[in-house]
């Protein structure tokens, strides 16, 4: 008899009943969009996560527009340089390119497969560097401290890409972060993006950006902006969310937790990423020891009806559409890439399918 299939990744949104409380709000104030009541109880709740003021914090259509008017908002000169790493989504050289900006792609850690301050430094040493906008990749939240001194050091902007980093990235004093709320994600809305930081004036231009760069206080329109405002359903989506992200995140814990223990008695020649152990984390991606094939792998797993992907992969310059942008040493990255491989990563999981998961990635690689 066949065993059941592990799928890879499974949604983890609210269901129905749920949602259904905040949908009668949004019937009786018949308030659909453009900022409202359970748009603004949202953001409050979600800036209380954060232990951060309502100002600093807005909402945004999705998490590629949070990283686009992100930027936007910066008021860098038109085809300035911001560097991202090889190693993130595409979305992120998308956003750079949709801003009017000029993407340099660079190295990442070899332990933290991150872009960190020290290679930042490096490519300033090789090419004109503008902004900085480094990846939480894998959900592994970067140093707040170390980006806030980097900036302070160089006067170089950074704007942190923490799309899959929610509940695990914290805000600095200089940085911006922005996140993503996609329905992949560990606190997912459907659609949704945030954008976090202490400079309010940086979060009020991001939030008039949405708006058409409409000033609220004038009627007028001093920016070029677009309309990348959250609904008041995706809103909805968020505060139940909110109101069942305590458990959801104790869950994610422990599945990364479990996975931790598994993988440190049968995989002891698979390398994982230097991130914290008790993250609340999206994906699960290891590194395969040297001279494996990440497809015969893959191959062998699907054979055991157990799913896997290379998340991020290929690396953003081996895209064509992004081929032709600006590189720095990619030596670290280029050795990474062919080892990775993501494993099922969702609250569905038992115990029992992550110890197969790991049994039988263990006889794979042997």
């Amino acid at each position: 008899m066949s065993r059941a299939k592990i799928p890879l990744l499974v949604p983890d949104m609210p269901e129905r009943a749920e949602l259904e409380p905040f949908l009668g709000e949004i019937d009786a104030a018949r308030w659909y969009t453009n900022f409202g009541p359970l748009l603004r109880r949202f953001e409050t709740g979600v800036a209380g996560l954060f232990a951060a003021p309502v100002p600093s914090l807005t909402t945004v259509s999705n998490g590629t527009l949070a990283l686009e008017l992100g930027l936007a908002a910066l008021g860098l000169p038109k085809g300035a340089k911001v560097l991202i790493p090889a190693l993130t989504f595409v979305a992120s050289a998308s956003a750079v390119l949709r801003a009017g900006l000029s993407p340099v792609i660079g190295d990442v850690d070899s332990g933290s497969w991150v872009l960190t301050p020290a290679i930042a430094r490096e490519a300033m040493r090789r090419t004109r560097i503008e902004c900085v906008m480094p990846v939480a990749a894998f959900g592994c939240p970067l140093p707040a401290g170390e980006w806030d001194a980097f900036s302070a050091e160089t006067g170089v902007p950074v704007l942190i890409d923490a799309a899959g980093a929610f509940g695990n990235q914290h805000a600095g004093e200089k940085i911006a972060l922005a996140f993503s709320l996609h329905a992949t994600k560990a606190f997912g809305v459907g659609e949704g993006g945030l954008v976090v930081a202490r400079n309010a004036g940086h979060v009020e231009r991001v939030r008039r950006l949405s708006n058409f760069g409409i000033d609220a206080r004038t009627g007028y329109s001093e920016l070029v902006g677009s309309n990348a405002k959250m609904s008041e359903f995706h809103a909805a989506v968020g505060l139940a969310a909110l109101a069942r992200w305590p458990e959801r995140s104790r869950r994610r814990r422990e599945l990364h937790q479990r996975y931790l223990c598994e993988m440190s008695k049968s995989c002891a020649g698979v390398t994982l990423q230097l991130r914290p152990a008790d993250g609340i984390y999206t994906i699960f991606q290891v590194a395969l020891p040297e001279g494996v094939r990440r497809e015969a792998v893959a191959a062998a797993l699907a054979l055991q009806g157990i799913e896997s992907r290379a998340w991020y992969l290929p690396l953003v310059p081996d895209h064509p559409a992004y081929a032709a942008c600006e590189t720095t040493d990619l030596t670290t990255v280029r050795l990474l890439g062919p080892q990775l491989l993501g494993l099922p990563f969702h609250p569905g999981l038992s115990d029992e399918d992550i110890t197969r998961v790991c049994s039988e990635l263990a006889a794979a690689i042997a």
